[in-house]
């Protein structure tokens, strides 16, 4: 097989389209174009037998009971936004605050600071150095006025799972609502709504090999039934809290590929650990001073955040062009400061700085990893013979001891 160039590693940012989702979909742009909410007509029923079909498909991947609870929407972004603020409003007489974590993605972070602007009061955790939460944390920042906690399922940029469902014992425990970006992780690790005690969850189609712009938000109905203040008003579709017309094409390749991944999930996450552990112990055999971001044991399987001392990431990427990977969120790749989420694990700007993320998907192969490990070990060794730091560290020189001239 010839390797088709650049070599796509960056599976946590989007995923390319899989072809039985578009097959799905392609109907629904001509032949079954109906309206969803025309209810007069075959156009719009066929159209809304489908989007109930999507729906069902949906609920069943996060082990909703029912498909109602699932609300269509434009992506991951919006469905935090309407969990979030949805959640603050129509309970602000209960009370006023948020717990989140300091690593969650901006969607989350952004709409937090938002609403503290409008009076609201937040608390951010912090994690340790494996990028977890602890959730005694979560329990120790509580108050009888705190509304929901936020905790994603796993982060975006160094993979780590966090502990949902401990986190979910202490919130149902106190009546307090648990919103989970759920983005990352679903399909690829264990994630049952109801296992979990997780009363709201944002979900995306792109990462999970459907088609972008459309996301949904799941939403409790019983035990407890959770309410939200729309954040878009018109029409009131999708049980009145998301009114639009609705993205009937996307939504259906949306539940082809939820279906897709609740039946080949956890045999495509076993592919990928043992793609990742290839990945990671060559680059480890053939390079010294690197050092792994994430949980040693509770990360997605198919994640790889590293970091190379004595090299300048932006340089690296540079160096190995001929590989589609990131230097930390697709989100935040545009700015050069070191991610937010390794400096809150502790790590310093010079290791930040030289972190890679190699995702890996559904159409990565052995031998396109193969040549990744071959590429970026021969490209940080040529860097690092240009640094004299690097040739300090050899030398056995202590450089965090080392007495720097000032001029």
């Amino acid at each position: 097989m010839s390797l088709k160039f650049p070599i796509y590693m960056d599976y946590h940012a989007t995923t390319p389209v899989d072809p039985r989702v578009i097959e799905t979909m392609l109907p629904y742009f001509n032949e079954k174009f109906g309206n969803a909410a025309s209810r007069s007509h075959a156009y719009g029923w066929t159209a809304e037998e489908a989007v109930s079909v999507a729906r069902e498909r949906v609920a069943a991947l996060i082990g909703a009971k029912n498909p109602k609870e699932i609300v269509f929407t434009s992506g991951a972004t919006e469905s935090d936004n309407l969990a979030i603020k949805g959640v603050a409003e129509f309970y602000k007489e209960k009370g006023d605050h948020i717990i989140t974590t300091v690593i969650e993605h901006k969607a989350v972070l952004d709409t937090c600071k938002r609403l503290e602007k409008d009076g609201c009061r937040v608390t951010y955790v912090g994690v340790g150095p494996d990028g977890m939460v602890d959730p005694a944390e979560i329990e120790k920042a509580m108050t009888d006025k705190t509304i929901l906690v936020s905790v994603m399922l796993a982060n975006n940029e160094v993979g780590t799972v966090q502990p949902i469902e401990a986190i979910g014992k202490l919130t149902r425990a106190r009546g307090v609502l648990l919103h989970t970006d759920a983005v990352q992780g679903i399909g690829k690790v264990p994630f049952d709504v109801e296992a979990l005690n997780v009363d709201l969850a944002s979900i995306t189609a792109h990462k999970m090999y459907g088609p972008k712009g459309v996301g949904a938000l799941y939403v409790r109905r019983s035990k407890p039934r959770v309410r939200l203040t729309a954040q878009m008003d018109g029409g009131g579709h999708e049980f009145g809290m998301r009114s639009g017309t609705l993205n009937v094409p996307g939504i259906v390749g949306f539940g082809r590929a939820a279906e897709l991944m609740r039946l080949e999930g956890v045999e495509e996450a076993k592919r990928f650990v043992s793609l990742r552990e290839r990945l990671l112990a060559s680059l480890s055999k053939s390079l010294d001073a690197i050092q792994i971001n994430d949980h040693p044991t509770q990360h997605l399987p198919g994640n790889l955040n590293v970091s190379f001392s004595f090299v300048e990431g932006e340089a690296l990427m540079m160096a190995i062009k001929d590989v589609a990977c990131s230097s930390g969120s697709a989100c935040t790749s545009a700015s050069l400061e070191p991610s937010y989420v390794l400096h809150a694990m502790g790590i310093g700007d010079d290791i930040a700085h030289s972190s890679i993320r190699f995702g890996l998907g559904r159409w990565t192969t052995e031998e396109e990893v193969d040549f990744v490990i071959q590429l970026v070990s021969q490209k940080v060794q040529k860097l690092r013979d240009m640094s004299p730091l690097y040739e300090m560290h050899k030398e056995g020189i202590d450089l965090a001891s080392v007495q720097w001239a000032a001029h």
